[in-house]
Formats: structure tokens, C-alpha cells, sequence
């Protein structure tokens, strides 16, 4: 990837605004929160890498599609062949969007968790796969009938690219191999070498899928250009709400597994014979993995999300969000007592993910106080992603605070962080909110009182 992101350390309000384009128009821009200490404010949604909110324009899209909602595939009528036609064409625009190869398959599925366990079921016998203990769960986990190599976390781009290539050369050579890399993480935002990886990959006879869920939205992602062989990701990170996601890439494992979920749709025929067995010919396309009634409304508004990120301008977009990095991160740095969490270093190019501690704080109280006494919504825990988390808190105390989930495993409880993430809808006004609580609530402490409930840290009431 072309991509680089200069980390400034200066003050945020020595950070000048210049030529920096305006937020994109997102749903929930005005929505107003009450909070505890009385009245109310304009919600500052800072938990983008969980669910980015839906951009206007995919809102607008679907809202003028729906009266138009047929079955697909299917059907004779008008509105089934307008619908066949809307979903067949969001699987263009995906490949579009993706740079893919002439041959490569688009697969709609639910999410990012759901396309790599579809792939995971794909998987030729034998397959032997590799992973980093730095991945998201939904990278880490599916891969259960295959013979997994977990690799230790690497503290730089280099390291990654050289463990891989270690690991790689100690396996049997003849059999299938495949390895599955983020291309940025879900808890530091840091960018991962992807390229040099699939090339390391490829090099040693194996193949790569890269999960995309926190680039895709931030980044433009070229399937060509990697030289990766699968893409996954999720419409509800891509400002595209409704529940789709995506698997993108090589035909041939996807076609010669057996149909991820069996059902109408994935199959061409299905014959009696003689001895009351049931014969299936299963389709070769896409379709032999998406059994059952698609998901219609969520392909198109993912493909409407495509189109209109590739409009906005990805050049765009990383300026203006390389410059809401420099300010967040300016602004932690003037806080002595919070930590950002990194792994390749403080320069490492990155998306607009940020986690940290804050010395003296349970991160769910934190959290909880930004929430409930500033209306700024991040996310606080372990992200799902416990070994990352755990390697890059280990050294930290094991006191849990005054605020954590009573049914934590021991001394799980102060290995959790706060984690806020923004993208192409976030105003300035956010993020200097943001700045501004943590310093207060850093420098005051929280105003209110909190306690656990279910779980969760809340205020007391």
C-alpha cells in the first residue's frame, strides 16, 4: 500500500487546519444524549472500529430502492428482476472497489467473522494455516479443522515479514498453506506490511487472505496491488448498516468445498434416485455459498458505500483523517498519565484507531464517565482481540480498580484498555471534546459515582 501517516507530537492547538476536507454526512450527526450531571449534548460517536455510523448517502440509496424490495433470482415479476439485477450489480461495484482479478469471486455474507469461517470451511485437507496472535478473533478463531501455527506478536513490519517467512520454510512444503494477516489493527490502527507479506506467502507456496474490516474504510484496498488472494471485510465498518459482509478472491478452494450452508440457491439440481437418496449439483459460482434468500438490502447498500467512498476521494479522506490522528494523539501526549498502545512504534503508519490506559483509572470506569458525563461514546475492554491486548498490557499492575466485571478471569481486570476511532464522518468538534474530557477527567476525576452491573461499569443511581 502506498500509504504513510507522520505522527506529530506537537500541542493540538499548534495543529493548523489547512485544505482539510469537511466530515462526510453520516446519520446520527445531531442526535442529542442526556447526561448524568443534567441536560443534555450533541453525541460524539468515537467507536468507529466497531460500527462506523451509515453514511447518508447509502441511508438515502436504500431508502429509495425499498419500495422496490423483491425476491431475487427467482422470480418473473418486474420488482424480482429489478432486485436480481440491483443485487448482481452490488457484486460489481464490490469488485470494483476491491481492484479485483477478471476471475476472482465476490461472496456476500454476514460479516467479516462470517466470510473467514466460510473460507475456513473452504480449506483443502490438510491445510496448514498461519496466523499471528496480533489478529482480531474473527482471524484468529476459525481456522479449527486445520493445522494452525500461531506466530508471536513482531514489534515491527520487518519482524512480521521475517517471522513469516521462518515459519513458512519450516513447513512441509507439498501440502496447502494459508496465511491470514489484518491490514490494520483493531486495537493500535497500525498498518500491516500486507504486500510483503503476501509475497513472502506466495514465495513459499502458500496463499494469503487479508482481513480488511478496519482498512477498507480508511484506505483503498486493491486486490491486484497487494497480490492477496482473498479479502474479507464488513459493510457495518464501511458506513453501511444492515448486516452484509464480504469474501473476495481466488474461485478455485471456494468451488471445489462443499456449499458453506446448504439450501435453495446454492444448487443447480436436485434429483431422486432410485434408492430414495437425494443427487445435488451444486452451482460453481458465488451462489454455491450464499444458500437461502440474500441479504438484498445489505449487499446494496455495502455496494452504495463502495460508490461512494470511491467519489468522496480516498485521497481525501487519509488527509483528514491523518489530521484528526495528529491531533488525538497530540492532545494524549500532553496527559502524562495515559499510555498509547503501540506495536511497531509511535511513527508506524496508522488508521484512526487509538488505544490507551490511564495510570490510575480502571479503563471501564474511564470509559464509563466519558459516556455518561460528556456524551462521548469509545469503547473500553479487550476488543476482541485478548492476546494482542495482553501482550501490550503485561507489564501493567494487576490492580483491577474500583469499577470492573466481577466475573473476570483473575487479573484480567486491569489488563483492559479504552479504544476511540473515528473516520469520514467525524467532526474536528469531536475530537477536541474528546481531548478536552480526558484531560478534565484526568486532572478533576469523574464527578459522578459508578458501579458494576452486569458486567459493565455504570452510574450510580
Amino acid at each position: 500500500m502506498s500509504v504513510s501517516t507522520s505522527v506529530s507530537t506537537v500541542p493540538a492547538d499548534q495543529s493548523v487546519r489547512r485544505d482539510i476536507p469537511e466530515p462526510l454526512p453520516v446519520l446520527g450527526r445531531d442526535v442529542t444524549v442526556p447526561l448524568v450531571t443534567g441536560g443534555e449534548v450533541t453525541y460524539a460517536a468515537l467507536d468507529y472500529a466497531a460500527s462506523a455510523p451509515a453514511l447518508q448517502r447509502v441511508w438515502d440509496d436504500v431508502a429509495a430502492y425499498a419500495p422496490y424490495y423483491g425476491s431475487v433470482h427467482r422470480g418473473a415479476g418486474y420488482l424480482s428482476q429489478l432486485s436480481t439485477d440491483l443485487f448482481e450489480n452490488a457484486r460489481g461495484t464490490v469488485a470494483e472497489f476491491l481492484d479485483c482479478r477478471a476471475e476472482d469471486q465476490v461472496v456476500f455474507t454476514r460479516s467479516t467473522t462470517d466470510s473467514l469461517n466460510l473460507l475456513a470451511r473452504a480449506l483443502p485437507t490438510d491445510c496448514q494455516v498461519f496466523v499471528f496472535e496480533t489478529e482480531h478473533h474473527a482471524s484468529l478463531l476459525p481456522w479449527r479443522d486445520a493445522r494452525v501455527t500461531y506466530l508471536d506478536a513482531p514489534r515491527t513490519p520487518e519482524r512480521a515479514v521475517a517471522t513469516l517467512e521462518r515459519a513458512l520454510a519450516d513447513r512441509d512444503p507439498h501440502g496447502p498453506a494459508l496465511v491470514c494477516v489484518t491490514g490494520a489493527s483493531n486495537v493500535t490502527g497500525e498498518l500491516w506490511p500486507v504486500r510483503e507479506l503476501a509475497a513472502a506467502a506466495h514465495a513459499h507456496g502458500a496463499r494469503i487472505v487479508l482481513d480488511a474490516a478496519q482498512l477498507a474504510p480508511h484506505h483503498p484496498v486493491s486486490v491486484r496491488d497487494l497480490d492477496v488472494d482473498w479479502v474479507a471485510f464488513s459493510g457495518h465498518k464501511l458506513y453501511a448498516p444492515f448486516g452484509s459482509g464480504v469474501l473476495a478472491g481466488r474461485a478455485d478452494w471456494l468451488r471445489e468445498a462443499e456449499p458453506y450452508l446448504a439450501g435453495g440457491g446454492a444448487s443447480r439440481t436436485v434429483a431422486r434416485r432410485a434408492d430414495g437418496a437425494v443427487d445435488v449439483r451444486w452451482h460453481e459460482s458465488a451462489a454455491r455459498h450464499e444458500a437461502g434468500s440474500p441479504n438484498v438490502i445489505g449487499a446494496y447498500a455495502v455496494a452504495s458505500a463502495c460508490a461512494a467512498l470511491t467519489e468522496a476521494g480516498f485521497d481525501d479522506l487519509v488527509a483528514r483523517e491523518r489530521y484528526l490522528i495528529r491531533k488525538v494523539r497530540a492532545g494524549l501526549a500532553e496527559v502524562p498519565e495515559v499510555r498509547v498502545l503501540s506495536l511497531f512504534g509511535d511513527d508506524a503508519p496508522r488508521v484512526g484507531v487509538i488505544s490507551f490506559v490511564v495510570a490510575g483509572w480502571n479503563s471501564s470506569h474511564f470509559a464509563a464517565a466519558l459516556s455518561a458525563e460528556y456524551g462521548i461514546g469509545v469503547r473500553d475492554g479487550l476488543f476482541c482481540a485478548h492476546p494482542l491486548v495482553r501482550t501490550l498490557l503485561g507489564g501493567d499492575p494487576q490492580s483491577q480498580g474500583e469499577c470492573g466485571a466481577p466475573e473476570a478471569a483473575p487479573g484480567e481486570k486491569s489488563l483492559n484498555a479504552i479504544r476511540v476511532s473515528f473516520g469520514a464522518g467525524t467532526p474536528d468538534e469531536h475530537v477536541d471534546r474528546f481531548v478536552a474530557a480526558v484531560r478534565e477527567l484526568v486532572r478533576e476525576g469523574a464527578k459522578w459515582t459508578y458501579r458494576t452491573e452486569d458486567g459493565r461499569c455504570v452510574p450510580a443511581v
